[in-house]
């Protein structure tokens, strides 16, 4: 049977006990994966427009670019995250990323929608094997509470900023050499990520769930998920009325319903209760899934307002962008990970989430001729610190106190909240957004009389969009500042435990304290 040690300080520890020197090497290479999967998240969208052209997608069907990832990826990743548990994490890791390295390659060389349909599904197959994998790597290989803060500082700057930075490179390959080369540029990531972790990663001994794979879990799990995201990226397009949208919905509440009856109910479910049930786990999946509704909304709408409003190129919106790469940086990598082992994780990621807010309400001051430098230059800078410092410590809490054998399911867990969380912010903000535009055009188009008064209104009109949107995600992240400040109870690193119950391998219920770490 497996004993829960402890790191010695400042050590992670190997698979012989002592400390594992490559640790900060594969750290990079976790890295660049991070780094891929997030970026593919936005450098698609950017393509999209010259994609469609391209292959001749009709627009009824070009939103399936961007939902057969999401399905595939968001369904699939309770799945995945268990495989890792199963399979071992290098090795979900590696195999990840050669097939979504193969699956890119596929993509860049569509020749029609159906190829690109199946290339971008499979890309999220992967993606669902390979980003819990990355995750639960990190929970097993540090451990101890200051090179653990500086390890999900970096991870936490990459998964909150690598959006931005998919942009950027988007509109730079889609502007200056071809749209293909959005898909093509996983693969020398993928390539050097898969080289370097098959080398470099030796995760702790011990650590996997060898027990029986729960298929009527993993079945109920990835439908239920699938309806949920599919019935929000429905509505999106369709209407929250659209009868289709509707039974998505009914049929995913109780699809997920049948799944946690029987995980409560099997031996070895595929998502143990006690993950998803230890209070400040669930504070920060909650949390976390609420500041990605507000994020993801945010991110569609500031893309909108600089090109169709402003008229910036697709590279010049990426750029505008930086100061939130640079806030998301510094937030979580010199703010977060200074402060994690100092401090309770509620105390950054409250204030955190609070500060993202007050970037929000500036941005609620947005008119057609606002000034990039005087409006959104500075509410740039405190979204990225805001999210930066509240990212960090949020990821690093809900893995921690987690036994080995279970960091995959609970890393993919991190992963779930924010793909569930990014489709319902993009439906939710998208269809407040409209109808106040529709509201806003319909009372004011009347008294336009010339074209370029009618156009006028036509852009004041997607603005008043934008704010009126903007206001919800603002309330969206009060709500989940106050989440974490209530639910998430942690003492810090390395301070007050972190205790949560999990059970032993012969079912009885134990309590373990701070990151454990199996040894023979």
């Amino acid at each position: 049977m497996s004993e829960t040690v402890s790191a010695a300080p400042g050590k992670a520890l190997g698979a012989s006990g002592s400390p594992d020197a490559n640790r900060w090497r594969a750290l990079v290479f976790i890295a660049i994966a991070q780094l891929m999967v997030v970026l593919d998240a936005t450098i698609v969208n950017i393509a999209l427009p010259s994609a469609q052209q391209d292959l001749g997608i009709s627009d009824g069907n070009r939103q399936w670019v961007v939902t057969a990832y999401a399905l595939a990826f968001g369904g699939l990743l309770l799945f995945g995250g268990r495989m890792a548990d199963l399979w071992g994490r290098k090795r979900a890791f590696v195999l990840g990323l050669g097939g979504f390295a193969a699956a890119s390659a596929l993509g860049g060389a569509a020749t029609n929608e159906a190829m690109m349909f199946g290339a971008r599904a499979l890309q999220g197959v992967f993606g669902a094997l390979l980003a819990p994998a990355a995750l639960s790597l990190l929970a097993v290989m540090f451990t101890d509470g200051k090179e653990r803060a500086k390890a999900f500082g970096i991870y936490g700057a990459i998964a909150g900023g690598g959006g931005a930075v998919g942009l950027i490179l988007g509109g730079f390959l889609t502007e200056y050499l071809d749209w293909r080369w959005t898909f093509y540029v996983n693969i020398p990531f993928a390539v050097v990520a898969a080289a370097g972790a098959y080398f470099v990663i030796r995760e702790p001994a011990g650590g996997r769930n060898r027990s029986p794979l729960d298929v009527p879990g993993v079945v109920l799990s990835t439908l239920g998920l699938v309806g949920l995201v599919y019935g929000f990226t429905r509505a999106e397009s369709e209407g929250w009325s659209d009868s289709l949208t509707i039974g998505m919905f009914v049929a995913s509440a109780v699809l997920l319903a049948a799944f946690v009856l029987v995980e409560s109910k099997v031996k070895a479910p595929l998502l143990p209760l006690r993950v998803v049930t230890e209070r400040n786990r669930g504070g920060v999946y909650l949390s976390l899934g609420l500041a990605i509704i507000a994020m993801f909304g945010l991110f569609l709408f500031l893309t909108y307002y600089l090109q169709i409003v402003k008229g910036y190129s697709p590279v010049k919106t990426g750029f505008a962008f930086l100061p939130m790469i640079a806030g998301m940086i510094t937030g979580s990598t010199q703010i977060g990970t200074r402060l994690m082992t100092r401090v309770a994780p509620r105390l950054l990621m409250g204030p955190g989430f609070l500060v993202a807010a007050l970037g929000m309400l500036l941005l609620t001051r947005m008119e057609i001729d606002s000034s990039y430098t005087a409006l959104l230059l500075p509410a740039m800078l405190l979204l990225g610190l805001g999210m930066g410092t509240a990212f960090m410590p949020a990821m690093s809490l809900a893995t921690q106190g987690v036994e080995p054998r279970d960091s995959g399911v609970a890393s993919a867990m991190v992963n779930t909240s924010q793909q569930v969380g990014g489709a319902i912010g993009t439906a939710l903000l998208n269809t407040i957004a409209a109808s106040a535009t529709t509201s806003y055009i319909a009372d004011h188009l009347g008294g336009a009389t010339s074209r370029s008064q009618q156009q006028l209104v036509q852009l004041q009109g997607q603005v008043q969009g934008y704010t009126s949107a903007i206001w919800f995600a603002v309330g969206i992240l009060v709500v989940a500042a106050a989440i974490a400040l209530t639910l998430v109870n942690a003492g810090r690193p390395g301070g007050t435990a972190v205790a949560s119950s999990s059970e032993s391998s012969d079912g009885t219920a134990r309590d373990e304290v701070a990151v454990p770490v199996v040894a023979h």
